[in-house]
């Protein structure tokens, strides 16, 4: 048994709070509104985020920081990807050498181009960040329906520590060192299912849908590689896995902001609608960055960029994607 904190009470989190607490581990759940803890400890229920789910009694949910973070074996830090570094920042004075944390959200800081798990390590000098991804939605983990997912880690007793921690009959969980290449492909299909949902409140079919899918995985994966990211990363649980659900959801946040848009809402009134953070529209800016900083030609992130910050039609957007020139998918050497 070991002694787990999930920081962050949202839908995630509180969904791996009761997975670790079902696994047999001391777990608390901690949220940075005191409201929101006494009510959850009092109704074991998240009704805003995961009505229905019961949370166990075995769980510790508590407000206090200090409490949280001191003689703990693992922290899973499940707060939105905008606010991590804060969050890692006001952990620092509490963290012991060599700490686990496993980073569960996704996305890349705009500007810096910093992945999370750096962040968290350059904020927490002496920890050692991980990261857990994967096409998993908390309303699906925490109802107890079969999910795979994966653990980046530097070292591979770390991995398979974690893989135990977190693994169970309905919960399979793989092991990679890839820690850029899981998070790239975490961050950036959120780009991606923003403009799948797009595709879908502008009417247009699963043709659609499957080629934003598949020449989206090729846009990740390209920048990935030049950034010294595994190929096979992409091919995998935290690449098209990931790009698939959150492209194809009903429970994806960033898809239905992304059909709201093509239904002629604006970013901001997507996003209200919504109610939940969209990690796609902070990721969008960052990965138009790395694109251009490695070179590499990413157009339906350069699109979607265009869409959200640029007041671009969605359809002109999709119409420039169709008339782009004529390319070819691959094997271009058997003509040589």
């Amino acid at each position: 048994m070991a002694k787990v904190s999930v920081l962050g009470a949202g839908s995630w989190g509180t969904a791996l709070a009761i997975l670790l607490t079902q696994n047999g581990h001391e777990t608390i759940l901690w949220s940075h509104r005191q409201e929101q803890a006494e009510e959850l400890a009092n109704k074991r229920e998240h009704e805003a985020k995961l009505p229905g789910v019961t949370l166990p009694e075995e769980l510790e949910i508590t407000a206090d920081f200090e409490r949280a973070l001191t003689g703990r074996d693992v922290l899973v830090l499940a707060v939105p990807s905008v606010a991590v570094r804060s969050t890692a920042r006001r952990m620092c004075p509490y963290i012991k050498q060599g700490q686990l944390i496993v980073n569960v959200a996704k996305g890349i800081e705009a500007h810096t181009l910093t992945t999370l798990t750096d962040m968290i390590e350059e904020e927490i000098p002496g920890a050692q960040a991980c990261v857990l991804s994967g096409p998993s939605h908390a309303e699906e983990v925490s109802r107890g329906l079969p999910t795979t997912c994966v653990v980046g880690a530097k070292k591979r007793e770390i991995a398979e520590y974690l893989q135990n921690i977190f693994m169970n009959p309905i919960f399979r969980v793989y092991i990679s060192p890839d820690i850029l290449g899981i998070e790239l492909g975490g961050a950036l299909k959120n780009v991606i299912a923003l403009a799948a949902g797009t595709a879908d409140g502008l009417g247009y079919g699963d043709n659609t849908k499957a080629a934003l899918i598949t020449r989206g995985i090729a846009e990740i994966s390209r920048l990935g590689i030049a950034m010294g990211a595994r190929a096979d990363t992409f091919y995998g649980l935290s690449g098209i896995g990931d790009l698939i659900v959150t492209c194809a959801s009903r429970h994806s946040r960033n898809r239905k902001a992304g059909f709201l848009m093509g239904q002629g809402k604006t970013v901001e009134e997507a996003m209200a609608e919504v109610n939940m953070v969209v990690e796609g529209v902070y990721s969008a800016k960052a990965g138009l960055e790395l694109s251009q900083k490695y070179q590499v030609e990413m157009p339906i992130i350069h699109q979607v960029n265009k869409v959200l910050f640029e007041g671009k039609n969605p359809a002109e957007a999709v119409r420039e994607l169709m008339v782009r020139d004529k390319k070819i998918e691959s094997w271009e050497s058997a003509w040589e």
